[in-house]
């Protein structure tokens, strides 16, 4: 599990270009599941017992956030658009990696030195139009025999231990979620699972907003009674955060299990058993309403999905060195192995 952490964590795939990621976790399933397969949109399956019975699927994104080339000016400097949600001010000096067609260009993002800016614009948030990369080219010519409009950048950076348990790199959203619904799926087999269990490594998540990205399509064709969704959640254990207004999530103590009105209440109780029969209590985050997952996609395929989200804490989500403790991405693991294992043909997922 730790290896594919890493190998995952450094492959660079940013929304719509997820294809160096995925075939890093598809290698993996490549290697125990029954099953191993691709769609048109870019996600990954990999399934064990088919034809069993309930179908479940456990989705988490494989794509990250980046930037994409927009223009390139007469000097040769990169002006670039979001590929997911980013906070401008984490960008500033940042080094990036441009994925072109040429390998990889390296780059770092510019911004007028704190020496030359004036009066009002000292107080003011920098956006992300105010900045540009820098590839050391000196003109559009030059930079264009490198990069082309249309491509797309990831923040050069390597995952750090920080302790034997905390982790940072820039894209445990999600990637940590896909290597838990693989290996929950490779624990399930070992453990005597007889249901026809389906993890995916879903693409697009950062951008799909409403269309849900490649969750909604491969939900649709999968068609599946359960869904599994592992994604990360805000950790509120540091510093200037509300946990009034945003819950007690703490690193290191355990998934977190939603419990709201997009949750089927079957599979929060069957998950939170799991928890408990793995030993330990998890973590509750009330959600009235849409998760922001890909729960909220899958959950409304077809004629509707019984749906549940198990959440990994994440600090500092969306920059260039995001937090987790690998306990909580084990123990998030044991608990969906648990919850598959527990399933049998017939199971009822109706509300009471």
């Amino acid at each position: 599990m730790r290896d594919l952490i890493d190998r995952l964590l450094d492959a660079r795939g940013p929304s719509g270009f997820e294809t160096r990621a995925a075939a890093v976790w598809r290698e993996e399933a490549d290697a125990f599941a029954d099953e191993t397969w691709g769609d048109v949109h870019g996600n990954s399956f990999a399934a064990i017992n088919p034809g069993g019975s309930p179908r479940v699927m456990m989705a988490g994104h494989i794509d990250e956030i980046g930037l994409m080339v927009n223009h390139i000016d007469e000097q040769g400097y990169l002006w670039v658009r979001n590929v997911g949600g980013w906070d401008a001010q984490v960008l500033v000096g940042q080094r990036v990696e441009i994925l072109s067609a040429s390998g990889l260009v390296p780059g770092v993002v510019g911004r007028r030195a704190v020496h030359l800016i004036r009066g009002d614009d000292s107080e003011k948030a920098v956006k992300l139009k105010d900045l540009w990369i820098d590839i050391g080219a000196a003109s559009a010519e030059e930079a264009r025999e490198k990069v082309s409009i249309g491509d797309v950048g990831v923040i050069q950076s390597q995952s750090l231990e920080l302790t034997e348990d905390l982790l940072a790199a820039r894209s445990i959203d999600d990637r940590v979620g896909a290597v838990v619904v693989l290996e929950a799926l490779r624990r399930a087999a070992r453990k005597g699972c007889s249901a026809h269990a389906v993890a995916a490594a879903t693409v697009q998540e950062e951008i799909g907003y409403m269309a849900a990205g490649g969750a909604r399509t491969g939900s649709y064709g999968l068609d599946p009674d359960v869904g599994i969704v592992v994604d990360v959640t805000h950790a509120t254990d540091h510093p200037n955060v509300d946990k009034k207004e945003h819950g007690d999530i703490r690193l290191g103590g355990g998934p977190v299990l939603a419990r709201g009105a997009a949750i089927n209440p079957v599979v929060f109780d069957r998950l939170a058993n799991a928890a408990r029969e793995a030993g330990f209590e998890p973590q509750i985050q009330a959600i009235p309403a849409m998760t922001g997952t890909d729960a909220d996609a899958i959950r409304m395929a077809r004629a509707g999905v019984a749906t549940g989200l198990v959440s990994i804490p994440n600090r500092y989500m969306h920059s260039p060195n995001q937090l987790v403790s690998l306990r909580d991405l084990d123990q998030a693991a044991e608990v969906i192995a648990n919850f598959l294992v527990g399933l049998s043909d017939g199971d009822s997922f109706l509300p009471a």
